[in-house]
């Protein structure tokens, strides 16, 4: 079965450091506003999804969520989370860390498509 997202070691390492420094974490990338499209990372206790958030995976206990509006435009896209030198967004916890978390993406292959799990919305808890 194809999976929905996956996540470089530089991300990983990036996020081990994060929950230690902060307790449980997640991820939202929604595509606009403030900090523009790349993924925000926050205290797990202080994100409540959204009815119309999809969940994308997890990665190395961090939740990865995308907001609708982004979600349809990365339907058939395998996102790669990445953690590269650089300074992110100021409301983001990889601030300061001297790295900055990104999203590449990948076109899914046609068998990829056929095996995709259906998109799961979480809604509040």
């Amino acid at each position: 079965m194809a999976e929905r997202l996956s996540a470089t070691p530089s991300a990983i390492s990036l996020i081990e450091k994060l929950t230690e420094q902060h307790g449980p974490i997640v991820f939202l990338q929604s595509g606009g506003c403030c900090e523009g499209s790349g993924p925000m990372c926050m205290p797990a206790a202080e994100f409540r999804p959204s009815p119309s958030d999809v969940k994308l995976g997890v990665l190395a206990g961090a939740i990865f969520y995308m907001g609708d509006s982004h979600f349809s435009f990365m339907t058939n896209t395998h996102t790669i989370l990445d953690a590269v030198p650089g300074s992110s967004g100021s409301f983001s916890l990889d601030g300061g860390s001297g790295f900055a978390f990104i999203t590449r993406g990948r076109v899914y292959t046609d068998e990829e498509l056929a095996t995709l799990p259906a998109e799961e919305r979480v809604g509040y808890a």
